[in-house]
């Protein structure tokens, strides 16, 4: 890169829309200089974008996080809790999605052909209302466990 990069050239680079740039120094996450009223990146902006996109597409953070780590000075930690909070975020996200496929996983066992709420794995699962009868008594067993009807 010459001294500085142009915003299309910075926005081409990445593959972004030169308004996302825009936004980007809005929310006072990049700082490009001005020449002749054009916007231009240094290498130390350059890098700024990259680290922002890479937040962003491969870490997930929200522009507000990534705001929260950048603003810390270099000496606080501060962004560092900001990459620990993120990381427990997507921690639990990938248990709920683990049990999610685990579940519907469970949901394809099921032996009947007709509509899934007559699974006896499903009904054991849900407990009905006190006095209300049960069209067939069912055993408690878990989904996916079900003997052919």
């Amino acid at each position: 890169m010459n001294d500085l990069a142009s915003i299309r050239q910075v926005a081409d680079h990445f593959g972004l829309p030169v308004s996302t740039l825009h936004y980007w120094e809005r929310r006072g996450l990049v700082t490009p200089q001005r020449r002749a009223g054009q916007r231009y990146y240094s290498a130390d902006q350059f890098y700024r974008v990259a680290l922002i996109r890479l937040w962003r597409t491969t870490g997930q953070l929200s522009l507000k996080e990534i705001a929260a780590a950048l603003d810390a000075p270099a000496e606080s930690p501060d962004w560092r809790e900001t990459v620990t909070v993120r990381i427990a975020a997507i921690e639990a996200e990938m248990a709920r999605l683990d049990s999610a496929r685990a579940y519907l996983r469970g949901l394809l066992s099921c032996p009947r052909e007709d509509a899934l709420e007559h699974c006896e794995g499903f009904r054991a699962r849900v407990a009905l209302p006190a006095g209300v009868p049960s069209e067939s008594p069912v055993k408690a067993t878990p989904i996916g466990s079900e003997s052919a009807s």
